[in-house]
């Protein structure tokens, strides 16, 4: 282990210390900044990525998640700090570092008049890679019955999975993904999750950005949350939200207790609050167990539900509600 000093804006001081594995880091990033103008984009970014680990940036529009991506992968230059890709830098562009990279952005642009199969072909052949590692992608990503249609002909869905596949065509170390599913409807998303479980579980390393908390709650290891260029929060996401201690919601089927039980029940635990809108009778309580526990004597369970805080909650917290185009 050692100890490494980081701007820690969230527990209101400007550094502290933080204990790290002294093993190799798969991505290394060090006060990295990036200004446009007076717009500093990236501003003092630090955190470590290991070996096969899912990891998340969550933040708001223009956040400096995508720009932090970019000079991770090469794609822009910082003007200042230190990023390292597997013990190498990403920027110069470095031609021993780009064959272990998979990039997929947020905007999936084919070559145009080609089949899938074709498609994914051709970006075998720029890494010099067997055409049968293209059809065992196909087969990989789900698409083997769509391998003889044109791109613009598939879905989102087929397209979003298409991408990912010409990004790991050649068998990269790392692979960023830069808001994958963002305009995917639910089963495309959902089906979409299951093949990056199973990309994460061969053991690369994923970076992923996205908007949707969900999305990061359930592929993720751990998230890092910006917002104007800076972290705010890093960790496992159940790490961040037991950190929030937000009330949990605990619903009944009305009916089963009155209103006034439900009142002397929730006098047991302080500041419990209790609401009944004919459908479901709602306590909202920081002493989930004790009413639990109350319910469960009283036979009061049917309909149970149990709500605590999310990772939707920790971000509205740090970034604030205010809608940002």
């Amino acid at each position: 282990m050692k100890c490494l000093r980081v701007a820690s804006p969230s527990l209101g001081v400007p550094w502290c210390d933080v204990m790290v594995s002294s093993v190799p880091a798969t991505i290394a990033v060090r006060d990295l900044r990036k200004s446009y103008g007076d717009l500093h984009a990236v501003d003092g970014v630090t955190f470590e990525v290991g070996q096969g680990e899912f990891f998340g940036i969550l933040g708001p529009n223009g956040a400096g998640k995508t720009t932090t991506l970019e000079i991770i992968e090469g794609l822009r230059q910082p003007d200042g700090g230190e990023v390292s890709v597997l013990d190498m830098a990403p920027w110069p562009r470095n031609p021993a570092l780009l064959p272990r990279m998979g990039v997929q952005l947020q905007a999936s642009a084919f070559f145009e008049h080609l089949t899938a199969r074709e498609q994914l072909r051709t970006f075998a052949a720029l890494y010099g890679v067997p055409a049968g590692r293209a059809d065992e992608m196909l087969e990989t990503v789900g698409l083997t019955d769509k391998a003889a249609t044109r791109t613009e002909k598939l879905s989102g869905g087929q397209a979003q999975r298409l991408s990912i596949a010409c990004a790991l065509v050649h068998g990269p170390d790392v692979l960023f993904l830069d808001e994958p599913t963002g305009a995917l409807d639910p089963q495309a998303r959902r089906n979409l999750w299951d093949l990056l479980r199973a990309i994460s579980a061969e053991g690369h390393t994923v970076v992923l950005t996205t908007h949707h908390m969900d999305e990061a709650e359930t592929l993720c290891e751990r998230v890092a949350i910006m917002d104007h260029g800076k972290i705010l929060k890093i960790g496992p996401p159940a790490a961040l939200v037991r950190e929030l201690d937000q009330p949990v919601r605990i619903s009944i089927e009305s009916g089963q207790i009155s209103l006034d039980e439900a009142r002397a029940l929730a006098a047991g635990a302080d500041g419990t609050m209790v609401g009944d809108d004919g459908t479901s009778l709602t306590l909202v309580t920081s002493e989930p167990a004790i009413i639990l526990a109350a319910l469960a004597d009283r036979r009061a369970l049917a309909g149970l539900r149990a709500q605590g805080g999310s990772l939707e909650d920790v971000f509205l917290e740090l970034t604030g509600r205010e809608y940002r185009a």
